[in-house]
């Protein structure tokens, strides 16, 4: 069976994203310190982020990473962050408590929009993936959900050497004391460390 993975950057003081999230600062007051190491990464963390996305069928993500606010979706609903053309060329389920069509966009991207949660998501996207990884690609909350049920098996994290304060924390879920990770491995770069965990209970 595929394996579900997730990969994100965290500060050092446990945020993945900042807080006051919103259409005009996406990644939250100081969020954006979060993501620097990408533009100035070297070539060993190229290749190690080239690797990590070898084997990728479909993919996950939360309303907030997808954007456009909550609550019903309206008559002419938010077409994303990226544009026409998305990055991501895969099926992408997008979590959300709101029915949408799905929306089909230039480059092999399909957003669709799932409304019975977590299993429900994840069962869509491994029919997808054919048997490929699925990798969740954004939102704290929506990986901390399926780590919490037991249903992630690897987590990448890019830990940052900021302190965001406040946003969005990554693991501040209770139930997350039941969980036991392995460490694949560490890679340290400029700006970031990459580390690896495979969740084994």
């Amino acid at each position: 069976m595929s394996r579900l993975r997730y990969s994100g950057s965290i500060s050092l003081d446990g945020f993945a994203a900042g807080p006051d999230q919103s259409r005009e600062n996406p990644l939250g007051v100081g969020g954006r310190a979060l993501h620097t190491w990408v533009k100035e990464r070297e070539d060993t963390t190229s290749r190690l982020l080239e690797d990590e996305e070898l084997g990728v069928g479909a993919l996950l993500m939360g309303r907030n990473m997808f954007g456009g606010g909550p609550g019903p979706w309206g008559e002419e609903p938010w077409p994303g962050w990226w544009g026409p053309n998305p990055p991501f060329h895969l099926p992408v389920f997008v979590l959300t408590h709101h029915p949408r069509a799905p929306l089909e966009c230039d480059g092999g991207t399909t957003f669709m929009f799932v409304t019975k949660g977590l299993d429900d998501a994840l069962a869509q996207a491994r029919q997808a993936a054919n048997g490929q990884h699925v990798d969740i690609c954004g939102g704290a909350t929506v990986a901390k959900q399926y780590l919490a049920a037991g249903l992630l098996d690897e987590m990448l994290l890019h830990l940052v050497p900021v302190f965001l304060g406040a946003g969005v924390r990554l693991f501040d879920d209770e139930t997350l004391d039941k969980v036991t990770l392995e460490q694949a491995f560490v890679v340290e770069a400029p700006g970031v460390t990459h580390l690896k965990y495979r969740v084994v209970g």
